[in-house]
């Protein structure tokens, strides 16, 4: 399988709602098709049963003597309803046939004649299916007329359209495929509304996975552009090598601290592990963070009064130098130098440049991952922000008066 990994997600969403929605239709279709074979049989059933009903009636209602009466049977309710029937000899000694009052469907007489011989010689109860004679199909039943020897008489011969029975399938049967056709559309919305779900989790360890990668790039771009500056002015050089040598330590440091920071942000976000919250020197964390930047073609000043907050020391430091390299990145006027100040008073550090601004409408887009108001990929205000946020504080952003933006991070002091 080739493509992205949001790619493989998206397939796999779409597997996994085909997957749910083909189970559940064979499982529907199955049922469906149960549903209409039993509706079918309960028909023919029905039917049958208003068949023995009338043989049944009429049989006992038939007064064998000398002769067959059909007396009783002339005055029978059955004679003006439907399923209609016939008296007919069926080959055993004759007598004249008898045909009810009421003609629900025509049917030929030589059919009926020959169901009634049919019944007489098996001398048993015959079901099936006929024609009529305009194609209809019918249901009969056969049932023979016995003497007081118990030997066939003739037999009475029940006839019943089906066509209302299969109207009234056809109607159920239209009802279930109907039904069916909108409940696997419904199955396919919901199939892929819990494939969304299910891989809810992936997708959301995919983005973190990508977000780390992009804050990993970001945060170290500045120092490793400054371990270049330190490494190549030490080659250019060579009597200041002792001097180079502990900021690139320092550098170094930071580089790691900054993977760990990266990596126990990670940790915090998977719920894994719990930021290590401690009493930390505000004012001495900014001064570190500002010697150790890169001062090329930036004026840095630092005003900080002792201050003590209850941080996370590593990421802390990391937010602190994202506003930094925030300020020096595009708080300057074309050509000239960056001017940056900060100050440090009461849990709050404040960066102010001397830049365009901001557009205080796009200032909550500028926190956004991956959005910027200056073209920067706009990962390194959205790691303050949430360094912020982790801790209980806040990260704001207004224009000053004479030009330029001013960010302030605030966070909880320490109880004294």
């Amino acid at each position: 399988m080739t493509g992205s990994s949001a790619d493989r997600l998206r397939r796999l969403r779409w597997v996994l709602t085909a997957v749910f929605t083909a189970t559940n239709m064979l499982g529907l279709v199955a049922f469906a098709s149960w549903m209409i074979r039993e509706d079918a049989r309960q028909g023919v059933a029905r039917t049958d049963a208003e068949l023995h009903r009338v043989t049944s009636s009429v049989s006992r209602t038939v007064i064998f003597d000398e002769t067959i009466d059909f007396s009783l049977v002339n005055t029978d309710v059955l004679n003006d309803r439907c399923p209609q029937f016939a008296i007919m000899p069926g080959g055993a000694p004759a007598f004249q046939a008898y045909l009810s009052r009421t003609e629900c469907v025509r049917m030929d007489g030589a059919v009926i004649s020959g169901l009634a011989a049919s019944g007489v010689r098996s001398g048993t109860v015959v079901t099936g299916y006929q024609k009529g004679i305009g194609g209809e199909l019918v249901r009969v039943r056969v049932e023979p007329l016995l003497d007081r020897a118990r030997k066939p008489i003739g037999a009475v011969v029940a006839v019943a359209d089906m066509r209302p029975e299969q109207r009234q399938h056809d109607r159920l049967v239209l009802m279930v495929v109907g039904g069916c056709l909108v409940l696997i559309g419904g199955l396919g919305v919901v199939g892929h509304v819990l494939s969304g779900r299910a891989i809810r989790p992936a997708a959301a360890a995919l983005q973190q996975q990508e977000v780390l990668l992009a804050e990993t790039a970001h945060d170290l771009r500045t120092p490793v552009a400054a371990l270049r500056a330190l490494a190549e002015t030490a080659l250019d050089n060579p009597t200041q090598r002792a001097d180079l040598l502990p900021r690139t330590v320092r550098l170094a440091v930071r580089m790691g601290g900054i993977i760990d920071g990266l990596l126990v942000r990670a940790r915090l976000a998977a719920g894994v592990e719990q930021l290590a919250i401690q009493p930390v020197w505000l004012d001495q964390m900014v001064a570190g963070v500002v010697e150790d930047a890169p001062a090329d073609s930036a004026r840095i000043t630092v005003t900080a009064a002792p201050t003590k907050v209850d941080a996370d020391p590593a990421l802390l430091q990391r937010a602190i130098g994202n506003l930094l390299d925030n300020a020096v990145r595009y708080g300057r006027q074309p050509g000239a130098e960056a001017i940056v100040h900060i100050t440090v008073a009461g849990g709050t550090v404040t960066v102010a440049d001397h830049g365009p601004g901001i557009d205080t409408a796009l200032a909550d887009e500028a926190f956004d991952r991956f959005s910027s108001t200056g073209g920067s990929s706009g990962l390194g205000l959205s790691i303050v922000r949430w360094v912020a946020q982790a801790h209980g504080g806040t990260l704001s952003v207004y224009n000053a008066d004479e030009g330029g933006a001013i960010f302030e991070l605030s966070l909880p002091v320490s109880a004294p």
